[in-house]
């Protein structure tokens, strides 16, 4: 959106929220100057500004950039299969305060991202304690225990952990980048909040 349009947006939003001008540049954290300059069509507001502008009226001023956005969004989605937290660590801090969907959504992708790098590493712990457990038992506890069903089904189910760990990060990115595709409000079960 350009100006003036996006001045008199701001202004209408401003007066639908019962908000007076100072109100609104307090929860910008901007001048008084420079909301008034907005809406009155002078000046375009820096992308930051315009962020604050969008939480502050709960309106996305930046409609145009969907195309952009959403690519974005689903890359930072789909990267949650991988569990690669470079990847929406870098376009997160890279976009952040270009798109508030990409801000939000980047924060729920990391906190769930880091909860499940942490699970893993927590899972495979637990599978690195087997062969210790298993040395200390020695060799005649190891061919006591060799051929009992409950040791088989123990060594077999020993990897489950990880292999659920995959399949819920894979579902957890597919079905979040289709709901931010679909604009529906996405939802990462199970992730700590460490990026807030």
């Amino acid at each position: 959106m350009n100006q003036p349009d996006l001045g008199l947006k701001v202004a209408e939003l401003r007066q639908e929220k019962g908000l007076t001008q100072l109100q609104l540049a307090e929860r910008c954290e901007v001048n008084l100057r420079t909301i008034q300059r907005i809406e009155s069509g002078e000046v375009d507001p820096r992308a930051y500004t315009l962020q604050c502008l969008s939480a502050a009226l709960e309106f996305d001023f930046g409609e145009e950039n969907n195309n952009n956005e959403n690519i974005w969004l689903t890359l930072m989605h789909l990267s949650s299969i991988f569990c690669m937290l470079i990847i929406p660590l870098s376009i997160w801090s890279w976009k952040k305060k270009q798109s508030i969907k990409v801000n939000q959504q980047g924060r729920q992708i990391l906190n769930f991202q880091i909860t499940m790098v942490l699970v893993f590493f927590a899972a495979l712990f637990v599978l690195m304690i087997i062969p210790v457990a298993l040395a200390f038992l020695g060799q005649s506890g190891i061919n006591t225990i060799e051929g009992s069903p409950v040791f088989m089904l123990f060594v077999m189910c020993s990897t489950m952990p990880l292999l659920l760990i995959a399949i819920f990060c894979t579902y957890q990115g597919v079905v979040n980048a289709m709901r931010a595709l679909a604009e529906k409000p996405i939802h990462y079960a199970l992730s700590i909040p460490f990026v807030k």
